[in-house]
């Protein structure tokens, strides 16, 4: 339908005040637009113009059935940010509120002829939300949190439809998101941390058989999708709300709770592996907020069943991790999104926990015994993982080689042994470790142990590309002495005349490990070496 006609037909039925002829006209504009997310620039005036008589129309005393319809025709327009002035007013926003019943205290569950008008309303809110620039209506947004909190303290209790709690979550999460100020209020004053961990009890029926530790029964059926549509929505307002340090007691209470939480998440599994691991990439993004010192809730819990264990503790949820991460890696792709909390996850519990370092590493980079092919090369985790520190993206290149770097404790001569020279080259450069040594973190002193079949190899390895090459002839073994003289002033030539035209710049190593024009380099190697002689 025409948006001039539906405007002119919506325009002149309000002052006649014909509920059914609104109805009916946006019945079929909505049909004819249910799948519209682009919108004609031309036409944004009237747009904005249709929400505006949209709004006057809800602030009516009109009935429930013509307020939904009203309420999914701008949910629909509401996808176009730029006609968003009528709704995101005081105004509009206490009008959507009233209609999803957010209100005052939020105390009334909605009847249920109403629940389909409060979730168009709770719909047309997180449009508005996610597509308004700024913050324009703190007040009435703090008032959105308020009545959601409310709202949601009722659904452990008394309950509310899926649609409700799912869309209530969601509305909570965008506020979390999007809004700094309603997020500060929701930690503080409406204690929403509290909230989101009770609803995760609630929603995967948690027992807990420890101070932090949750009985988790690993032949249990899988999680009905509709309970975890509306934990992963916890699980990203959580992720919000924990973006910031939690200083006190009840902070840290809080944060062990989650990680408990968290570690039944990773191992239960949902109706479809794709919902499986999307939850399981919430958990862990979650985890990712989670400060190191209360991280080894993950493994301090009772056998329940599982099969991996390590110097007495429970790693389970470790190996859940790491089949994650090779999955991801298996994808080929979307691999800063999907890897990178994994390994920041990882890496930090692995810097800071021994237990689950040494256990990762047992699976990552167990002890070598053939060093016939590059470290790049082949299927094994560490394979892949050493493909990954050369990949195109810094970010996914560096969390790839820190990972690996504090399996190796942070040990270079250890690292190299596992990557070659040339894979971990990037690391060991912008941790200013060319030079060798070790980086910043504290480890045990308890050693690796090489295998007799890597020992009687190890003089023949290629410190660069880290295996054993086949012997290649020497392209200047029978070369004459002119010929060779020749040949290196010709190669000279070739770095100076690159040099010159800035194709490349010569590097050199300077005394601290990092890297410097070669020129500055040998200044301070010649400096140091005549500081030393007159000493």
């Amino acid at each position: 339908m025409d948006l001039n006609t539906v405007l002119s037909k919506v325009e002149s039925i309000i002052e006649s005040n014909s509920e059914k002829e609104i109805e009916s006209v946006l019945r079929e504009y909505n049909r004819e637009n249910s799948q519209t997310f682009n919108f004609d620039p031309k036409e944004e005036e009237k747009r904005k113009k249709l929400c505006e008589e949209l709004i006057r129309i809800l602030g009516k005393n009109v009935q429930a059935s013509c307020q939904t319809m009203c309420l999914e025709t701008l949910r629909i327009l509401s996808r176009d940010k730029k006609v968003l002035g009528p709704v995101a007013t005081k105004q509009g926003m206490l009008v959507l509120a009233q209609l999803a019943a957010l209100q005052g205290t939020g105390e009334s569950v909605p009847e249920i002829l109403e629940v389909e008008l409060v979730v168009e309303a709770l719909k047309c809110l997180c449009n508005v939300i996610f597509n308004s620039v700024a913050a324009q209506q703190l007040s009435a947004e703090i008032n959105l949190a308020s009545g959601l909190c409310a709202r949601l303290r009722m659904y452990t209790s008394q309950g509310l439809s899926h649609e409700v709690a799912l869309f209530s979550l969601r509305l909570l999460f965008l506020l979390s998101a999007l809004r700094t100020d309603v997020r500060s209020c929701l930690r503080q004053e409406l204690k929403a941390v509290d909230l989101l961990i009770e609803i995760l009890e609630h929603i995967l029926s948690i027992k807990w058989v420890g101070k932090y530790e949750v009985a988790t029964d690993l032949e249990a059926p899988p999680l009905p999708l509709e309970d975890n549509e509306r934990a992963m929505e916890a699980l990203k307002t959580l992720f919000n709300l924990t973006l910031t340090d939690f200083n006190d007691e009840d902070g840290a209470h809080q944060l062990r709770l989650i990680t408990a939480i968290m570690r039944h998440v990773l191992m239960i599994k949902t109706q479809t592996e794709d919902k499986t691991e999307e939850l399981h990439s919430h958990a862990i993004n979650l985890l990712s907020n989670i400060p190191v010192l209360c991280l080894g809730v993950m493994i301090s819990v009772q056998s329940q069943g599982g099969i991996e264990e390590y110097s007495g503790k429970n790693m389970d949820v470790i190996q859940v991790l790491l089949d994650f991460m090779v999955k991801r890696i298996d994808k080929g792709s979307n691999f800063k999104e999907g890897l990178t909390p994994v390994f920041s996850l990882m890496t930090e519990s692995a810097r800071h926990h021994r237990d689950i370092r040494k256990y990762i590493k047992a699976q990552v980079l167990p002890p070598l015994k053939d060093v016939k092919n590059r470290p790049e090369v082949g299927t094994t985790v560490r394979n892949k993982l050493v493909r990954l520190m050369t990949h195109v993206d810094t970010g996914v290149k560096q969390s790839a080689a820190e990972f690996l770097f504090v399996l190796c404790k942070e040990s270079v001569d250890n690292l190299l042994k596992y990557t070659g020279y040339g894979n971990a080259a990037g690391l060991l450069a912008a941790r200013g470790l060319l030079a060798g040594g070790r980086g910043g973190g504290q480890y045990s002193e308890d050693e690796d142990s090489d295998t007799e079949e890597y020992k009687s190899v190890k003089p023949f390895i290629n410190p660069i590309t880290g295996h054993v090459e086949e012997p290649m002839p020497n392209p200047i073994e029978e070369m004459t002495e002119e010929q060779k003289e020749y040949e290196a002033l010709k190669l000279v030539n070739m770095f100076d005349q690159l040099s010159r035209q800035q194709i490349i710049q010569p590097m050199g190593v300077k005394q601290d490990g990092t890297i410097a024009p070669l020129a500055e380099a040998i200044s301070q190697c010649n400096i140091e070496s005549c500081s030393s002689d007159s000493d």
